[in-house]
């Protein structure tokens, strides 16, 4: 995560990175993407507090907002359905188990739960847990 803050700080707000933030770039994708096998593209919106726990396999669309303390697992895969397309927000606070996919333009509401291996197509309400393949939702508790 200090590598994803450091370069997306130094890439800044704008759509193309300035020459000096290039090699940071290289440099974070091969140690990261290519070494650790983790696709969290520098352009991603990451509030503070992601937990990346056994990262192996995570694939994250760059245009994905994550929100605050978002605990994210092996193998978890959150983008698009196709080429172009918006892609989901999860809120703060929300737990994603291994093995889930997350597509679409959806929302994750805060402080939901997403079992491991669940398919979620469709938005899910804060504070819900969403499982199986396609997600259904009901609330925590």
């Amino acid at each position: 995560m200090s590598l994803f803050r450091f370069a997306s700080h130094v890439r800044g707000e704008n759509q193309r990175p300035n020459i000096l933030a290039i090699p940071v770039g290289v440099a974070y994708r091969l140690l990261v993407e290519w070494t650790l096998g983790v696709e969290l593209p520098w352009r991603t919106t990451v509030g503070p507090g992601l937990r990346i726990l056994h990262g192996q396999g995570l694939v994250v669309k760059d245009h994905a907002v994550i929100g605050e303390q978002v605990t994210l697992r092996h193998s978890v895969t959150i983008g698009s359905k196709y080429e172009g397309a918006a892609s989901p927000v999860l809120g703060d606070g929300v737990d994603v188990g291994a093995g889930a996919i997350i597509l679409g333009e959806i929302s994750v509401g805060e402080n939901s739960v997403i079992g491991a291996g669940a398919v979620v197509v469709s938005s899910v309400p804060p504070r819900c847990v969403a499982v199986g393949n396609p997600a259904k939702s009901r609330p925590l508790g």
